[in-house]
């Protein structure tokens, strides 16, 4: 036979039936025990044994005016409760939470302690939840102590001005007043500007404001860009500072040396400030000068690239060029050598110096071949040209001519010997009619004539011979620059003969 489980054992049935249930002692430590719990969550706003959920920490010099369970705020807005101190030397970790509403919170978050109401009381901690551009804090992220800050308290404030403070200010206040309305005197409008000249103070910063306007929308642009134009320009630039003034500090030496040289540098150039001006005033016609021949080589730098751009493929088989001429130089190398043209030099060395003298010599000379060939064209040839006209014994031919005639007749003597044309007229001695003649050089006054013998007596002299010093020279001119001797004007003849028949 089979028990139903289902149904309570006889001892269970004997022992609810004698226990009967609860009694008002249970009741009351239940009441007792429910009521501490209540009592426990009303004051701690916790749930036990559960997580806070996301919290953050944050480094504060001064945080003695926050306490556990002061709020957290983003915007005015509650996102969070303090819900530990600890001190760490100086300084304070806060831990606070933060709802969802009021995440992300952002690496570079900053945070402040901040009175509620005017006066003391109620502080709480007034959050900047960061950049977008920062990554999120993880949970129990630190804020560091540079982006932390506390508010100054009114009594903080009251109690640094004590007596010797206030009379300060006082002195300061009435300083001011007096600065600002007194009249400037005569000597001091002689340091100021024009248009602020016989004005207070106070009239002067009145007269700025008015400007004030331009002047801060210059001080805008400029505010403008500082930023830059891309993103984290500014802070580039600070980093950028910050390591040159680390450099700075670090080279410390350096920077009192380059002082004391700019010091020496500065000295030389207040001694020679007068040179200094002097070169200022010259400096604007040198810019021009500057401009202008910068503005040509700006004109001459596309075919400068052109070249560089041309020279390119010679500038890359360079390299192989010299591997192949290098066998060239070699043999190069060898022929400088003392037997080969190193001896040649030696040569070339000694015989340099008559060299240079000959050089010099030839430099004398080649002036006079020049005026001897300035003669020869300007003032010979010339008279060469002329064609004696003297009567029946010309033959039209220029005397030039004729004295190549007259040569080739005296070679070939054996021809009919007329000097007219290609002959010569020769006259030998010995007949039977007797001549006499002036000695011609005169050098034996015993014998000043001379006296011969011929066939026949002469007729005349053509051309007429009346003797060298006749031809007009100048002896301060050159031979180019010579008037040309007329062979058809006295000279020419015929005259009488000479020698003559005698007696």
């Amino acid at each position: 036979m089979t028990r139903d489980h289902r149904k309570p054992s006889r001892y269970n049935q004997q022992f609810f039936r004698n226990w009967g249930g609860p009694g008002p002692l249970f009741f009351g430590l239940l009441a007792v025990i429910l009521v501490l719990v209540g009592l426990w969550l009303a004051f701690t706003k916790t749930i036990p044994f559960t997580s806070p959920g996301y919290e953050v920490q944050a480094t504060f010099r001064n945080a003695v005016n926050i306490a556990v369970k002061s709020p957290v705020r983003i915007a005015g807005v509650n996102v969070g409760k303090v819900t530990s101190l600890e001190q760490k030397g100086d300084n304070t970790v806060v831990t606070f939470t933060v709802d969802d509403e009021g995440r992300p919170i952002r690496e570079d978050a900053a945070a402040q302690i901040r009175p509620r109401l005017f006066l003391e009381g109620n502080w709480f901690i007034d959050l900047d939840p960061g950049t977008p551009e920062a990554k999120e804090m993880p949970d129990n992220g630190m804020i560091p102590v540079g982006n932390t800050a506390t508010s100054v308290q009114v009594g903080d404030l009251l109690r640094t001005l004590q007596t010797p403070e206030r009379a300060n200010i006082q002195r300061l206040l009435e300083s001011l007043g007096t600065g600002l309305n007194s009249k400037p005197t005569a000597e001091q409008d002689l340091t100021f500007e024009p248009f602020v000249q016989g004005l207070s103070g106070g009239e002067a910063l009145n007269l700025a404001y008015r400007r004030g306007e331009t002047a801060a929308r210059g001080t805008a642009i400029v505010n403008a860009a500082t930023l830059g134009t891309q993103r984290n320009d500014l802070g580039n630039l600070l980093r950028g500072l910050a390591r040159v003034t680390g450099a700075v500090n670090e080279r410390g030496d350096d920077i009192q040396g380059f002082v004391t040289n700019f010091a020496t540098f500065t000295g030389a150039l207040a001694a020679e400030s007068e040179n200094l001006g002097l070169t200022i005033q010259k400096l604007g016609p040198t810019l021009v000068v500057a401009r202008r021949a910068l503005t040509s080589l700006n004109a001459s730098l596309p075919a400068l690239r052109g070249f560089a751009i041309a020279s390119t493929p010679g500038l890359n088989e360079l390299p192989r060029t010299i591997r192949v001429t290098r066998p060239f130089l070699r043999q190069l190398q060898r022929l400088l050598t003392k037997p080969e043209l190193a001896g040649l030099a030696q040569i070339i060395q000694r015989s340099t110096p008559a060299a240079a003298r000959s050089a010099a010599a030839t430099l004398k000379l080649l002036p006079q071949l020049r005026n001897f060939g300035l003669c020869i064209a300007d003032t010979v040839s010339p008279t060469g040209d002329q064609v004696i006209q003297d009567g029946t014994f010309t033959n039209g031919q220029p005397a030039s001519r004729e004295l190549f005639y007259a040569a080739v007749s005296t070679v070939g003597s054996s021809n009919g010997l007329d000097g007219n044309g290609s002959f010569a007229r020769i006259q030998g001695g010995g007949g039977p009619v007797t001549v006499k003649m002036a000695n011609p050089e005169d050098s034996n006054p015993d014998q000043n004539t001379l006296y011969g013998r011929l066939e026949t007596a002469p007729l005349g002299t053509s051309p007429l011979a009346p003797g060298f010093d006749s031809i007009p020279k100048v002896k301060s001119q050159l031979c180019s620059e010579q008037q040309i001797p007329d062979l058809n004007g006295p000279m020419a003849g015929p005259g009488a003969p000479s020698p003559v028949a005698y007696p």
